[in-house]
């Protein structure tokens, strides 16, 4: 007799979910050091200042300014960025990226997209209409998350636009957050095992072109996502393991018909998957098809 195991979809019944955070250089924007505004960003390339703009740095459309004494009073530290909206105005950072004092890359940041994880990009932005620059109502900022392909493009994995306006910015001194979502990266996905990108990018037309966008406190995250994996059959025992974020504790069900009411499921008990993957042997022998399903308690 052949023994069949069906692993079925794994239920989730607590919205809490463990993330693991990812360090970005110079994620809240203070360094270089300032006591008012310079026109450079440190661990982040600075797209070439456009033609039209006469500065005297390399790149006056990006910099960092001092929030002391504090103006925005939700400044994660004491500084944040600047973002003129122009066209293709950009503050970007990967493995491979450089800023003004290292024409090389530092490969400082390294982390690659995981098959199995999913990503949070969380930025705070302030635009709004009734700043010492205001922007018009329109005016966009692009969020995204990418990867390099071979030909060293940067190719977006999943982005966001902000569209500036009143009411979505209704006070001038206060950051509003923003998040950009990955899914669950396939490991057939072209961008599985690549070093992750993160890019602000002013997408504004040239007819509202004008004022600047205030970018702090830059936060990535990844979840591992809950699957059963490796199901096996051995001395008439089904077996599988079951992955997720550390720390999360599961009921394991089971049940020879997979269209039952979940109620209906017979419990084989429950476990804390401590370290982020753990294997589970069905006690159960002998028995020739199986459906599982690890339904997360509530911590």
């Amino acid at each position: 007799m052949t023994a069949t195991i069906g692993m079925a979809m794994l239920t989730v019944i607590s919205g809490a979910v463990n993330a693991a955070t990812i360090a970005v250089p110079n994620y809240s924007f203070e360094s270089p050091p300032t006591t008012f505004v310079v026109p450079l960003v440190d661990s982040w390339q600075q797209t070439p200042e456009p033609a039209f703009v006469d500065g005297m740095f390399t790149n006056t459309e990006t910099g960092v300014f001092s929030n002391s004494p504090p103006p925005i009073d939700n400044c994660d530290g004491v500084q944040a960025a600047y973002l003129f909206a122009d066209p293709q105005v950009a503050l970007f950072q990967d493995y491979d990226s450089t800023d003004y004092a290292n024409p090389t890359p530092t490969h400082a940041f390294d982390a690659t997209y995981d098959a199995g994880k999913s990503y949070t990009l969380t930025v705070a932005v302030l635009g709004g209409t009734n700043l010492t620059e205001p922007m018009v109502e329109g005016t966009t900022l692009e969020l995204s998350l990418y990867y390099r392909d071979s030909s060293n493009n940067l190719v977006p994995v999943a982005a966001l636009s902000v569209t500036n306006s009143g009411a979505l910015f209704p006070s001038p001194t206060h950051f509003v957050d923003f998040q950009v979502q990955v899914p669950t990266v396939k490991a057939s996905d072209p961008w599985a095992g690549q070093h992750i990108g993160i890019e602000i990018l002013s997408t504004v037309s040239p007819d509202l072109e004008g004022g600047y966008w205030d970018l702090d406190n830059v936060r990535l995250s990844s979840t591992v996502t809950p699957a059963l994996m490796a199901p096996a059959y051995t001395n008439g025992h089904f077996s599988f393991t079951l992955q997720s974020e550390p720390g999360l504790p599961f009921e394991m069900l089971a049940s020879t018909n997979v269209a039952l009411a979940l109620s209906n499921w017979t419990s084989l008990g429950t476990l804390t998957n401590v370290s982020g993957t753990i294997p589970f042997t069905d006690p159960a022998t002998n028995v020739s098809r199986r459906f599982y399903r690890a339904r997360q308690l509530l911590e």
